[in-house]
């Protein structure tokens, strides 16, 4: 359980940060667009770049300032098969205080980094925030059930491990209870919430509590409240 709140406080704090990473790279970018001046270049040959086993192509780019004076600069984005080829005419931003940091005026050049940035930081943040939702949730409905569902009384079968869920190598307990449905004659299977250590030993009689949707039998909350409390 130490480990799922690590990396839900981890994944949400690494979402959040990057997101407010992207806000900053869109601020600077749009200063940027603001103050820079627009020219002409030309790609005048192309770099290729070596990183984790996948080469990129970064096109070299001269452009003429206002005073005349000739500048080149690589391109900080690349690709493979390269975007542009020697020769080729392509728009350029740049500062006149720096105009060796000049950037391409395309999307990606301009707004890539931030759109990567943002795309990471929205999918840590969902983990992240899955891990404090989905509890939140499924309480409520537990809530719910009890409050509003019926309580019927089913047949205790097995304690068995949930397979499908594993933390740190650890897989989760849960109850497995049954009841003949009088109306329909029909029998239903219940599994209680995951539990993390092997409640067996303190199940002591063969008939568990189970709250159901009326309308519903598929929705239902097996009741724990007998258990005692996992220690933090």
């Amino acid at each position: 359980m130490k480990v799922i709140s690590i990396i839900k406080y981890l994944f949400t704090f690494l979402g959040l940060a990057m997101l407010a990473g992207t806000y900053y790279i869109n601020e600077d970018t749009r200063s940027y667009i603001a103050e820079a001046t627009k020219t002409e270049g030309t790609v005048v040959h192309l770099i290729l770049s070596y990183s984790n086993k996948s080469q990129t192509y970064h096109p070299v780019v001269r452009f003429t300032e206002r005073n005349g004076k000739s500048i080149e600069f690589v391109s900080s984005t690349g690709s493979n098969p390269p975007g542009y080829s020697e020769g080729e005419k392509i728009e350029v931003l740049y500062l006149p205080a720096e105009p060796y940091k000049a950037r391409l005026n395309s999307f990606f050049s301009l707004w890539g980094g931030s759109v990567i940035v943002g795309a990471l930081g929205g999918i840590f943040l969902l983990i992240g925030g899955g891990f404090f939702l989905a509890p939140m949730l499924k309480s409520r409905k537990n809530e719910y059930l009890r409050e509003q569902g019926s309580p019927i009384e089913t047949e205790f079968q097995s304690v068995a491990l949930n397979t499908a869920v594993s933390v740190n190598g650890r897989n989760p307990f849960q109850i497995i209870t049954q009841w003949k449905n009088p109306s329909t004659s029909q029998i239903h299977i219940f599994k209680s919430d995951n539990l993390w250590y092997d409640p067996t030993e303190h199940i002591q009689n063969r008939r568990i509590r189970v709250f159901i949707d009326r309308n519903n039998p598929k929705k239902y909350c097996v009741d724990l409240s007998f258990l005692p409390k996992l220690a933090e």
